[in-house]
């Protein structure tokens, strides 16, 4: 069975990130080593069945051809949740594009669906946030602390790599423990 990732901001061809001047300044001896590591991260998770919800900020900094090159090798069915860098990223042949996007998923092995309001950036309010909808975002590069309903799923603060409901849900849930006690991290922890 198909599985569902999410991820944001990996900056394909962005020599930038790299630079001590970046706030969330990613450790690689170049832009070919920097692409190479998330292309194998990815695709060491995902299968050709799967999808991936990529929140935005895919290449940037680079050719068009780059950015198509890339876009191919990575597994999955995917949709972009446009960013603020999106001028090759909206022209890849993504199954869908979608400024914002509220979904409910539920993969195999999860007992009920998840609610979520995906966005490149973080909002402080969502539709539904207060009948349990969770928010996922991009942007902040890991640099805004996750809450009890909502984290970056960029591939700063999650090694590089996309992520699955169940892990962020995990996460929600162990802050949710610290935030508001252990009722509310059962109700994360039964949704995932």
């Amino acid at each position: 069975m198909a599985v569902t990732y999410l991820t944001s901001d990996t900056h394909f061809g962005h020599a930038g990130m790299m630079s001590p001047r970046m706030s969330a300044r990613r450790n690689f001896p170049s832009i070919e080593a920097h692409d190479e590591h998330l292309i194998a991260s990815w695709n060491n998770r995902v299968r050709p069945e799967d999808r991936v919800l990529h929140l935005g900020d895919f290449a940037y900094g680079c050719s068009m051809k780059h950015a198509e090159s890339v876009f191919a090798r990575l597994r999955g069915r995917k949709t972009l949740i446009r960013g603020n860098h999106e001028q090759r990223g909206e022209r890849l042949p993504w199954d869908a594009i979608y400024d914002v996007l509220a979904i409910s998923i539920q993969d195999t092995g999860m007992l009920k669906p998840v609610d979520l309001w995906l966005s490149h950036y973080c909002h402080l309010s969502w539709p539904d946030s207060r009948r349990g909808r969770i928010h996922l975002y991009g942007h902040s590069h890991g640099a805004i602390a996750p809450t009890a309903r909502s984290c970056d799923v960029g591939v700063d603060p999650w090694g590089f790599r996309p992520v699955t409901i169940p892990e962020v849900m995990e996460l929600l849930g162990d802050i949710a423990a610290r935030e508001q006690g252990a009722v509310v991290a059962a109700e994360l922890a039964e949704a995932a």
